[in-house]
């Protein structure tokens, strides 16, 4: 099986090829550029292995939550591509590509949402496959949900609301197992792509969706409340 996955949900731009259990990736920080070097770094990791979009078995991309327009991107190549190659899609939920990136098995994924939120999940490992035992939320820090057990942190929730989190999750967050720089990757979504694929979770492009979680994108801090 041949997967090519694509992440633009954060100022990271990455793509990677998942082919059999090896993955290839090439990653850049590119801030907000990434509708400008995301199709030729696409091509450029196709080509690196000798394949054209058309051999794919599917296309993975990050359906976030993360930057609208980022999410916004990776969806819609992701089901342009899929189109025209006449291939089934995945979204991957940006928190556990995280999850999956830190190397971790229980994980508290945290990325930045700005606004002095944050977008997070609560991640086990069992069996080879992540489970989620708080779902993917929008929330700020202080009222993060609660849980048990000893945990790692990652994600860059973790850099800009570190010391609340660390309070809210006193006693349950591992102070020596804590990494900030951790972001969602392709080769993480490709990886967790690879397997949606494998229990038939594959779907047509234009029922592609992305993982919004805040709705309304458009009002000020004031008004997201009512």
């Amino acid at each position: 099986m041949k997967i090519i996955a694509v992440e633009t949900s954060t100022e990271y731009c990455s793509v990677a090829l998942w082919q059999d259990g090896a993955v290839s990736e090439r990653c850049e920080l590119v801030g907000q550029k990434h509708s400008e070097v995301l199709m030729a770094m696409l091509d450029a990791v196709l080509q690196d292995a000798g394949y054209r979009i058309q051999d794919m078995d599917g296309i993975a991309f990050g359906k976030g939550p993360g930057s609208f327009t980022g999410v916004r991107i990776a969806c819609g190549v992701a089901q342009g591509l899929a189109l025209g190659a006449d291939v089934p899609v995945v979204g991957v939920c940006t928190l556990e590509a995280v999850a999956e990136t830190s190397g971790r098995e229980k994980v508290i994924a945290a990325l930045d949402a700005r606004m002095d939120e944050l977008y997070l999940a609560v991640y086990e490992k069992r069996a080879g496959a992540w489970h989620a035992v708080i779902e993917p939320c929008l929330c700020k820090a202080e009222m993060a949900p609660l849980l048990e057990g000893s945990w790692c942190g990652a994600g860059n929730g973790f850099s800009v609301q570190g010391a609340a989190l660390q309070t809210r999750y006193d006693g349950h967050l591992q102070a020596d197992c804590l990494d900030s720089s951790v972001f969602p990757r392709a080769s993480a979504i490709a990886v967790l792509g690879a397997a949606q694929f494998a229990q038939g979770k594959g779907v047509d492009a234009a029922l592609a969706l992305p993982l919004y979680l805040r709705d309304k994108v458009a009002l000020k801090t004031s008004e997201r409340t009512k």
